[in-house]
């Protein structure tokens, strides 16, 4: 989330995963995906720079997760793998598509 202003000067948190678009009119409207709209003092370049810092710190975040922390096991029945990619069979592909003689 990040921290913002509201016209009348108090300050609220906005959740930027839920921001659809924001325009200057010249004061900066914030549009959510719900319709609902926030007329804000910051300007769009500070909101910007403000939702880069925030995506910024959760991927440092996560980068920085060592995996000693108690991660939850996972659910009776859950049957979750990894996907692994099957290596291309030159058998299946007509000739064209293998760069083959077409004569």
């Amino acid at each position: 989330m990040i921290t913002l202003t509201r016209l009348s000067g108090t300050v609220f948190l906005l959740n930027v995963d839920l921001i659809e678009r924001m325009d200057a009119t010249p004061d900066t409207v914030i549009t959510l995906v719900d319709g609902k709209k926030y007329v804000v003092a910051e300007t769009l370049e500070q909101i910007r720079r403000e939702v880069v810092q925030y995506r910024a710190e959760i991927i440092s975040t996560a980068a920085a997760y060592d995996g000693r922390h108690d991660a939850p096991e996972p659910r009776p029945g859950a049957h979750l793998a990894a996907v692994r990619s099957v290596p291309d069979d030159p058998s299946t592909h007509p000739a064209e598509t293998r760069g083959g003689d077409r004569s």
